[in-house]
């Protein structure tokens, strides 16, 4: 007789746990604009409001990753020398891992010395210093100087690209492929919008103690001065980088990073049919997103959002929350119609891990996809003994669930 009511305890508490999906809508504060934090992914459609002379745009919210504008995002383009933006991310890779330093004089091939299109002017035969080469790729868009760095870091033009492509598959740039690390034209060398824009996003995230050189406005080298062909730089708008780029195929392109109040947006403009109109349309678009959308903190990061049941818990309850504030980019319009939720399993079964992911977070605006964020347990949730597990097992089963 023990040993069946041992055997029939066993077989109770084995039962699968009692599932049902959790959709509510969770009460959050009254939204305050704020700066985004990391969170999600989420893209508005060309219903914006806006159109643009960009053969393709690309606007995001750097933080929540929320799309303002795009058109044409993912076609694919010839990027020109927006796609040094690659070159240097492997630059910037190798001083990273301590394979280089910004110390280190590289030599000037005579192929990177015939190289056309825009130039550092390096002279053939001598050394260059690492970092006056950065200088030369990012301010002055010198060919030359991307030539020079791919020789003397990876000791070919074509094994450094190798390297760029491994890196684009690896930080997900799915629409891009490099041919060359000038960006000067060829069949196989291609980008889209989107994809530049999370290349900018990485640059700005991975590297923070190199991106300072995309805002430098002039560098001179062997007595030649240049200034940088970013147009916002010289205006008070915030920007602080990225890169240019032009070929007659690919017309004029920006890439941009612009903070204000402590938000920052990534605009990708290409396309474009003169450097007149790539500036005042970057500036346009610049003043639009900033104008139309705000960011809005729902709850912050460790605020309590929803309680979820346990199963086989030895406390009944587990509190949901988020790692980081959950903050959303929304057209400003189109504040007093957002609408959030939460999604998750109930009950949840033990044990549970505080920071263990259990659910999703979710708003909705008009005109937009919607923006998620991982719920998180707020704290550890054990399990209970073995004579807890069978008496909530045998109430389950003659009694039903308890919310």
């Amino acid at each position: 007789m023990h040993k069946f009511l041992l055997s029939l305890a066993a077989a109770l508490v084995l039962a699968a746990a009692p599932v049902a999906a959790k959709e509510r809508t969770a009460k959050a504060a009254a939204p305050a604009e704020s700066a985004a934090t990391p969170a999600t992914t989420g893209s508005a459609d060309q219903k914006s409001g806006i159109e643009t002379a960009a053969r393709n745009a690309f606007i995001a919210d750097y933080k929540t990753g929320a799309v303002l504008m795009e058109k044409g995002a993912d076609e694919r383009i010839p990027p020109a020398s927006m796609s040094k933006i690659m070159t240097a991310y492997v630059v910037f890779s190798f001083l990273k891992e301590g394979k280089a330093t910004l110390d280190d004089m590289l030599p000037v091939s005579e192929k990177a010395w015939r190289t056309g299109g825009s130039k550092m002017f390096v002279m053939v035969g001598t050394r260059v210093r690492l970092e006056d080469l950065l200088r030369g790729m990012i301010i002055q868009s010198g060919n030359d100087a991307c030539i020079v760095l791919a020789e003397g870091l990876a000791g070919s033009e074509e094994a450094f690209v190798e390297i760029m492509n491994r890196k684009a598959r690896e930080i997900g740039l799915t629409g891009s492929h490099f041919a060359n690390v000038t960006g000067l034209p060829h069949p196989e060398h291609y980008m889209t919008a989107r994809d530049l824009a999370t290349l900018a996003k990485r640059i700005i995230s991975d590297f923070p103690e190199y991106y300072h050189y995309d805002s430098e406005k002039e560098f001179t080298y062997n007595g030649i001065k240049q200034g940088n062909r970013n147009p916002l730089l010289y205006k008070d708008l915030g920007a602080d980088g990225l890169k240019t780029g032009h070929t007659e195929e690919a017309g004029y392109g920006l890439t941009a990073s612009v903070v204000r109040d402590n938000r920052r947006i990534i605009m990708v403009l290409t396309g474009m049919k003169s450097m007149k109109e790539r500036a005042q349309e970057s500036e346009r678009l610049v003043e639009w997103a900033f104008r139309e959308f705000a960011g809005y903190t729902l709850f912050k990061a460790g605020e309590k959002v929803e309680e979820a049941s346990t199963w086989l818990g030895v406390e009944p309850k587990v509190a949901l929350t988020v790692e980081d504030d959950a903050t959303v980019s929304v057209l400003r319009r189109y504040r007093k119609d957002m609408k959030v939720s939460v999604n998750y399993a109930s009950p949840i079964p033990a044990p549970i891990t505080k920071g263990q992911k259990l659910g999703k977070l979710v708003v909705t605006v008009p005109e937009m996809q919607p923006q998620e964020f991982d719920l998180v347990a707020a704290e550890d949730v054990e399990r209970l003994g073995t004579l807890g597990r069978m008496a909530a097992t045998a109430s389950y089963l003659l009694f039903g669930a308890k919310n």
